[in-house]
């Protein structure tokens, strides 16, 4: 009896120490109530923002152009219909500032909400599809990465998107859900399912109209319904419900804006059709053109972005190699197979979902704007993805440790970039909140706001004063600016503006004055190098018709700002 009790004891001990880490770590979480893992995730969320949280406008300009955009929208109405790109958040934050005034803390402030609501979204969507460690992880993820929540305060369209996308995938869980108890289904169930198509429908078109390039999730959208045999019954009421979003939509825009309303498409796509965005002289891009731009972004975002967001590469790593990107797409791609194969279908959505948003981002974007945000709204999805294929792959015990060690090290590495920046970030939020509007900008950007500012407050209401960065000019300068984005009516030799036609084509466009900052190149620090755009207008101005310029204002004394009049009748 004694040996048999040993032998069954020494079993046991053995079993125990065959559980990984990984299996030990998923029934610790398992045990927890989801209810309070929910909470648990939603206050960190909310805390994490608060501590972060930016009052100023980014040096990015696109925040600021959404702002402007918005105020347009209720000053010019209806004579002004945004069409820079798609109109929902504009359009949003229009509603806000009808409602509550020009705060800018109450716009960024809905973003947090946005970011609580992706959260929720996410947890209720994806909790039972991976591995609990897995599974926490990617929320960890959405609620405390740095870039997360830096847009959380922030007036870009990145967490509207992420609400919608999470919202986009709930639904079509919900979808699947119904369509796996098809045999069980009474009529309420039935209802049930048209309402989730009407939702997922819903959400496919808010997508569309918040971010143009997510148009490619509709055919993703078919084409997974397609594929399931019992799912193509619902493709025509999936399609004929968004159809009926759209068209409501456009009447509704052809009503109210008329002549001021035009295809969201038409302005973004003649830019990202250009060889240059920013100079059409230089013609369109031909098929090889955004070959060559697939790839390129391929190797930027999946090789450096990923992997900087993560917290694994620094952030002045700029190596890129195209190794790791072919690893990283055949991986997406055996996700939605080995998925489709085991039944798996939401993961098999979520990989057509990211095959399709980031194969159409990679195509159309100018390699040289390389901005994380493009990536950051994939990488929960893929890292779902990546997740799914280590549960099902790794099965020995030596592997399954090494993926919770994996984890454990991501984990870290998203805290530890959290809580520095939480730590810079913190005390520059305390001085905006005591009014210190200014505090954290560098001095090239503090004295061309201020300039902005200035012109605002001393220029006669129908000044026209030309900027660099006019949204940002707008914003404290409370009125609107002429956008100036490259150098106009450039001559090829010089690389410099044609002093005449300059001249001719700011008074045509009734400009009286212009800004000209010292914004630096490098933005971490004065090199005394910065961006010459409208030193190359102004110079040949200057060096033909000197009378013409005149200097009325000066802001700061290191990387100043100037403010120049235009005095036309000069000679």
């Amino acid at each position: 009896m004694k040996k048999t009790v040993r032998k069954s004891k020494s079993v046991s001990s053995i079993q125990k120490s065959s559980i990984s880490l990984l299996d030990k770590w998923n029934k610790k979480i398992q045990s927890i109530q989801e209810r309070n893992l929910l909470i648990v995730f939603l206050l960190l969320t909310l805390v994490v923002d608060i501590l972060n949280f930016n009052m100023k406008i980014s040096e990015a300009h696109d925040d600021a152009l959404y702002i402007e955009a918005a105020y347009r929208f209720i000053h010019e109405f209806p004579n002004y219909f945004y069409t820079a790109n798609a109109p929902l958040y504009p359009l949003f934050l229009a509603t806000l500032m009808k409602l509550f005034g020009f705060k800018l803390y109450i716009f960024k402030a809905f973003n947090i909400l946005f970011h609580l609501g992706t959260v929720y979204f996410m947890f209720q969507t994806f909790k039972k599809i991976i591995a609990p460690v897995f599974f926490v992880f990617v929320m960890l993820f959405l609620s405390i990465n740095y870039l997360m929540v830096y847009f959380s305060s922030m007036t870009f369209t990145e967490q509207m998107f992420m609400f919608i996308q999470s919202g986009l995938f709930y639904f079509m869980s919900q979808v699947i859900l119904n369509e796996e108890n098809i045999k069980v289904q009474n009529n309420n169930n039935k209802l049930f399912d048209v309402k989730n198509i009407l939702l997922l429908a819903l959400f496919v078109f808010l997508l569309n109209i918040t971010r143009n390039i997510s148009v490619s999730v509709l055919p993703a959208v078919l084409i997974f319904m397609y594929f399931l045999k019992s799912y193509r019954k619902k493709i025509l009421l999936f399609l004929g419900s968004y159809a009926a979003l759209q068209i409501l939509f456009k009447l509704l825009i052809k009503i109210i804006w008329g002549a001021a309303s035009t295809n969201q498409y038409g302005s973004q796509s003649k830019i990202l059709l250009q060889k240059d965005p920013y100079d059409a002289t230089q013609g369109y891009d031909n098929w090889w053109g955004f070959i060559e731009r697939f790839f390129g972004n391929t190797e930027l975002y999946f090789s450096k972005r990923f992997f900087q967001i993560l917290g694994l590469k620094d952030e002045l790593n700029t190596n890129t190699n195209m190794f790791i990107p072919i690893i990283m797409w055949v991986l997406i791609f055996w996700a939605i197979w080995v998925s489709f194969k085991d039944r798996k279908y939401l993961i098999t959505f979520v990989g057509l979902y990211i095959l399709a948003l980031l194969s159409s981002t990679f195509l159309v974007l100018q390699t040289r704007w390389d901005q994380p945000r493009f990536v950051l709204i994939a990488m929960p999805s893929m890292m779902i993805l990546y997740f799914y294929l280590i549960e099902k792959y790794f099965k020995s015990v030596i592997m399954r440790n090494i993926s919770f060690i994996l984890v454990l090290v991501l984990s870290t590495s998203l805290m530890i970039s959290n809580i520095k920046r939480t730590v810079q970030n913190f005390p520059v939020f305390l001085k905006n909140l005591n009014g210190d509007i200014y505090y954290g900008y560098t001095p090239d950007w503090i004295n061309f706001l201020k300039a902005s500012e200035w012109c605002g407050n001393n220029l006669p209401p129908e000044a026209y004063v030309a900027s660099r960065k006019a949204p940002m000019s707008f914003i404290y300068g409370k009125r609107k600016f002429f956008p100036i984005y490259s150098v106009i009516k450039k001559d090829p030799e010089t690389n410099q503006s044609n002093p005449d036609s300059a001249l001719i084509f700011f008074q045509q466009n009734k400009v009286t004055h212009i800004l000209m900052p010292r914004l630096r190149i490098d933005p971490t620090k004065n090199t005394g190098q910065y961006i010459n755009t409208i030193d190359n207008i102004l110079e040949p101005i200057q060096n033909k018709y000197p009378n013409k310029l005149k200097l009325i204002h000066t802001e700061g004394e290191v990387e100043p700002c100037y403010v120049f009049e235009f005095v036309y009748d000069a000679k």
